[in-house]
């Protein structure tokens, strides 16, 4: 295995790129460091002691505001992969056009290990740490769930920034994947597997490239791998199989599954709830090495876990076509070249699992207009349709049942637009990174072409400033 570090893969990603587009030293330089790191250490009181916690807040570009990441609690978490977080969510802004610059956030503990009383308390102390340093607030930095952290966490964080900054009007807006019932939004949930779906059904669909791995375009049929059964993974496997791919293999922390007549996602998570385990699955092969799964047959393998989990030490023993980055960083830079010479093509992560920003950005978007999609036109949408059916009706002749009026006349709720901008946005960027692959010689893959023409955009908003000459 590599010794290269997460945030030294994206870097090396980054220069790659980089040479290509053309743009001075400087400005480069400035769209690639990180512009803030914060690291704290502050005591929280468990169970009648004492316990110093270590975090960290980084705030990777501030060409645009807010900043906006995820917060991880792991017991790995370190500096350096929270810069590496950073920096993507960076490019990955600029990838989907939401209008944020990149951040992240960690705190070191096994969230396992606490009580929910004690979260709490290690929560609401790291909020109150970030917002009295000005790193917290809905113009400033926006965080949101990642790896070990959900909507509960979320809440904590948003009441404590409301405790602390009382009459903000637009305070709901300092933290994304709230609960619903909290000023969240319908669909944040499952976004970013939605958002892996979307991405490589575009992929897919493409003919010409799936003949160039020979494969049928589309994705029914298609034999589909998922490491990581978390929500992502989760959400991924589901919107696959409903999609007409077979799910053969899945992976998990305690081993894997693999079945290559195909799995049933929900019945898989089902019997890992009653037993505590994915393995011993009726019909499938145990591995009790979660990276064996990595190297199965299939079509399309999606790693939904963590970083660097296919790098030089295993590429060549993927049997995959199409490798779908649901995790971040899942795939280190030498592996990327050995996979690329290889032909497997290989969806970046730093657009593959932008739905949790891209919907974070609706969420955000909402907390600031205080009204929720589809208030204002919903009603009027099923009213203008229900008259376009009757106008229908009386010119044909024909009545149509009631199923079939209200399928057609249905104005969109919330989670339908919400759904809808997620699928715009992932089919036009990757129909942008994909052009410039094409039409780019220097570029030889997808990663490459994606870094272009994020660095591009970041590097237009500097120009833009006057900054640069």
């Amino acid at each position: 295995m590599s010794n290269t570090s997460f945030f030294e893969s994206v870097e090396k990603n980054f220069e790659k790129a980089a040479q290509i587009t053309g743009h001075p030293r400087g400005l480069l330089d400035q769209i690639r460091v990180c512009n803030s790191v914060y690291h704290m250490k502050f005591p929280v009181k468990i169970d009648g002691e004492f316990q110093v916690i270590e975090a960290w807040r980084v705030q990777h570009s501030h060409h645009r505001l807010p900043t906006k990441g995820g917060i991880r609690y792991d017991s790995m978490v370190n500096e350096d992969e929270v810069m590496a977080l950073a920096s993507l969510m960076t490019y990955k802004c600029a990838i989907v056009d939401v209008p944020f610059g990149g951040a992240k956030g960690g705190i070191k503990i096994n969230p396992k290990q606490f009580g929910v009383d004690s979260l709490e308390r290690i929560t609401r102390r790291y909020a109150a740490e970030l917002s009295k340093r000005n790193m917290l607030g809905p113009g400033l930095d926006v965080p949101a769930p990642d790896y070990g952290t959900g909507e509960r966490e979320m809440s904590w964080i948003v009441d404590t920034y409301m405790a602390l900054n009382p009459g903000s009007v637009d305070g709901y807006g300092c933290v994304t994947g709230k609960p619903v019932t909290q000023h969240g939004i319908n669909g944040r949930r499952e976004a970013t597997g939605l958002g892996v779906f979307y991405g490589v059904r575009e992929a897919c669909g493409v003919a010409e490239d799936m003949a160039a791995l020979g494969l049928s375009a589309g994705l029914a049929g298609k034999k589909v791998i998922v490491q990581g059964l978390g929500n992502v993974g989760y959400y991924s496997a589901k919107f696959f199989q409903d999609g007409g791919a077979i799910i053969v293999g899945i992976g998990e922390y305690e081993g894997a599954i693999y079945n290559a007549n195909g799995l049933d996602v929900d019945d898989v998570f089902n019997h890992r709830k009653s037993t505590g385990s994915i393995l011993n699955y009726p019909g499938a092969t145990n591995l009790n090495v979660t990276a064996e799964i990595l190297e199965q047959p299939c079509d399309i393998l999606i790693p939904a876990a963590l970083e660097n989990v296919i790098h030089e030490g295993n590429a060549r023993n993927i049997k995959a076509k199409i490798i779908g980055e649901a995790a971040n960083g899942p795939v280190t830079a030498e592996a990327d070249e050995i996979l690329n010479a290889m032909g497997i093509m290989v969806i970046p992560d730093m657009y593959l699992n932008a739905g949790g920003v891209t919907v974070s950005y609706f969420e955000w978007l909402k907390n600031l207009s205080h009204v929720r999609f589809g208030r204002l036109n919903k009603r009027f949408e099923q009213n203008s349709n229900t008259r376009l059916v009757e106008t229908l009706e009386e010119l044909t002749g024909k009545k149509l049942n009631a199923d079939e009026i209200q399928r057609i006349v249905k104005g969109p709720d919330e989670i339908d637009l919400v759904r809808s901008g997620l699928e715009e946005t992932m089919i036009n960027s990757y129909h942008t990174i994909r052009q410039q692959l094409k039409s780019n010689p220097a570029c030889n893959n997808l990663r490459t072409a994606a870094f272009v023409v994020a660095i591009n955009k970041i590097a237009s908003d500097y120009l833009a400033m006057g900054i640069f000459p």
